[in-house]
């Protein structure tokens, strides 16, 4: 058996600022550079053997500091595009509570949540579950078949697109599932990679 643990970043500027980040490279606000450390401690007594995040700085710092705290200097780490955030378009760098003012609360709740919505000049969450899928199977999942315990720092979105894909979440359930930053989710993977057990840590 195997762990694999989920950490969401913790607040950017741009969260405390409410502004659609995307792919605009952010870095941690003091507040999330507490929950990142915070996120460290609620991983102490796991002993990971590898670790994966994206190339954003936001998700980086966060690895960062959960290393510092589990004294994981030394873990073979990988960084890459396929765990990015979702590129949000021309909605980049708008606050999303005027948006929300704009489009009301269920256009506003679908474009920011659903499954195959278009921005304009954007991707659906569908277009990163595409990429997140794929390079999970390929780079993630044969450390987890061979019972080695795997960290991950990304974004919401890639997050909730490899939530989805672990927990078999429905097209029409996602809209439901927000991971908020700096939460710590735990999964125990069989030798097959199934989903056998999931934890929540806060």
């Amino acid at each position: 058996m195997a762990q694999l643990a989920l950490v969401r970043h913790g607040e950017s500027e741009w969260n405390a600022k409410g502004l659609w980040t995307g792919l605009i490279d952010i870095s941690l606000s003091t507040k999330g550079h507490e929950e990142a450390k915070k996120a460290g401690s609620l991983l102490s007594g796991i002993h990971f053997d590898a670790a994966f995040t994206s190339k954003l700085k936001r998700s980086r710092e966060t690895l960062f500091e959960i290393k510092k705290v589990l004294n994981l200097v030394d873990i073979p780490t990988e960084e890459n595009t396929a765990l990015n955030e979702r590129d949000y378009g021309e909605l980049t760098g708008k606050n999303k509570w005027l948006i929300k003012d704009l489009y009301g609360e269920e256009k506003f709740k679908q474009m920011r949540r659903g499954w195959n919505v278009p921005l304009p000049k954007g991707e659906t969450l569908k277009d990163v579950y595409d990429r997140v899928i794929p390079y999970y199977i390929s780079n993630i999942l044969p450390f987890l078949k061979s019972d080695k315990n795997v960290l991950i720092t990304a974004h919401g979105n890639s997050l909730r697109a490899l939530v989805k894909f672990l927990e078999q979440v429905t097209d029409e359930q996602i809209p439901n599932l927000e991971i908020p930053t700096g939460q710590v989710l735990i999964y125990t993977l069989d030798t097959h990679g199934k989903v056998m057990s999931k934890e929540v840590r806060n």
